[in-house]
């Protein structure tokens, strides 16, 4: 513990990294105070009864999740840094099958500046189709009295919002640039994780006072708390979690001297696909329930809706297979043997006993699927943890979303990244890290595949 602190005092003894956190933390302010900010021509009170009445379980509790309560409130950054996402993830979709994105991919700095004007402006394009979207739902929102939380919908209205919510994601982007440039860790990262991590605090006084009104029994929420940090250090453990394929480099001359003659290690991750396996999956088990929305007063779509209720064995075993699918799916995107073991080729690089070219990627890929398997396994238990929390141990819902799924993966995905990024610096200026051995093995593989 000494240590720790002793590690965080000697982060403001670095002038550079003390301008950076401070940076860093004040972009941060301003993301959440933009989060607050409601598009003009809404009645801010009906606006919050109504959304108090809302259902977090829905594709739209989702998106409000990523946006730190931005959406409920119909903020001009309500949107987030989602459309950016997107965007991204469509782009590398995209370059399994276009071949001049597949070029553009490996044309190093040129090809990821030309790749990132595609984004920006996929980023508007999705940003104003999205906010179009939320218009129509803030306009047909009600309370519970029947009141319109909208003063006056209507053309003008629905243009205000999407100039607004598209400038407010385009601002959001430029800031995790920012971050990313000026700041410590990864911008746009760091901004999902400040939207989910604010409603801790108000999750843990809710809790508190659950205790002292007697709905809530301190002892077992102890217990509640000591099965948290065992969830976040097993979560750690497959983050860091690596296989090393060892790789020997032959001698060679070059120039007046010898070189290669080393063995390196390929580390590959048991969580190849970090958390995109579980949002894609969360995106396709909510359509049922997004479209049977639609039918509020058919029979047949209210039977279905309690059929595909989390509460419902079926819903998560579903839920378990389409994320070991996703996770298997994703990581054959994220991570090509092909390509490794020609670049192994080129350097005059192999792996012992096997002989380069595609005996490598052969073996490199077996590998990599056999250890998917314990990472898929351990994503699909985690996404359904939060609702055996919730159902069997009676915690809150908006609580139980700590104890797994997206909300934990994010967090300690990219909590770990800064850290390793503020220890970096600490070593380079010959202060101790936060580790006796100096190192942190940190990665957040942001959705997007930001990282």
């Amino acid at each position: 513990m000494n240590r720790i602190i002793e590690s965080f005092r000697n982060i403001f003894k670095i002038e550079e990294l003390r301008s950076r956190v401070l940076f860093t933390l004040g972009i941060l302010v301003v993301v959440r105070l933009g989060s607050y900010v409601t598009v003009p021509g809404i009645d801010v009170l009906a606006l919050r009864s109504a959304a108090s009445a809302g259902n977090s379980n829905t594709l739209f509790g989702l998106f409000d999740l990523f946006v730190g309560g931005a959406f409920s409130n119909a903020a001009i950054f309500a949107l987030g840094i989602m459309p950016y996402i997107s965007a991204s993830i469509i782009l590398q979709l995209a370059g399994i099958v276009v071949p001049e994105i597949q070029k553009m991919q490996k044309e190093g700095e040129e090809g990821r500046r030309k790749l990132n004007q595609w984004t920006r402006v996929g980023t508007v394009l999705l940003a104003g189709l999205q906010a179009w979207g939320v218009s129509i739902k803030i306009a047909g929102t009600q309370t519970a009295g029947g009141a319109s939380v909208v003063v006056a919908s209507g053309f003008i209205f629905t243009l205000t919002c999407i100039v607004l919510m598209t400038a407010g994601t385009v601002f959001l982007m430029w800031l995790g640039e920012q971050i990313t440039e000026r700041g410590i860790g990864n911008g746009i990262s760091l901004i999902i994780f400040i939207g989910i991590i604010a409603r801790l605090p108000i999750e843990f006084v809710n809790e508190i006072k659950s205790i002292q009104a007697g709905v809530r029994n301190v002892v077992i929420d102890v217990i509640l708390l000591i099965f948290l940090g065992g969830v976040i250090a097993a979560v750690i453990l497959i983050t860091q979690g690596t296989r090393k394929i060892p790789v020997q480099y032959a001698k060679r001359m070059v120039g007046k001297k010898m070189m290669g003659g080393t063995t390196q290690y390929i580390p590959l991750r048991v969580n190849t696909a970090g958390v995109m396996p579980i949002i894609f999956a969360q995106s396709i088990m909510f359509i049922p329930s997004t479209v049977l929305s639609f039918f509020p007063e058919s029979q047949w779509a209210i039977q279905f809706s309690r059929f595909w209720s989390d509460q419902s064995p079926v819903y998560s075993l579903v839920y378990a297979l389409i994320i070991i699918f996703f996770t298997y799916f994703y990581t054959a995107i994220a991570f090509n043997p092909k390509d490794v073991a020609d670049n192994m080729k080129k350097q005059g690089g192999f792996v012992p006993g096997v002989r380069p070219g595609s005996p490598t990627a052969e073996y490199i890929d077996n590998i990599i699927t056999r250890i998917t398997l314990p990472g898929s396994i351990f994503l699909a238990i985690i996404a359904i943890l939060p609702v055996f929390v919730h159902n069997v141990l009676l915690v809150p819902q908006s609580l139980a979303s700590f104890f797994g799924g997206t909300s934990l993966l994010i967090i300690v995905g990219v909590a770990l990244d800064t850290l390793q990024q503020i220890e970096s610096y600490l070593l380079m200026r010959h202060y101790d890290g936060f580790m006796k051995s100096g190192k942190i093995s940190g990665r957040v593989n942001a959705p997007g595949g930001q990282s």
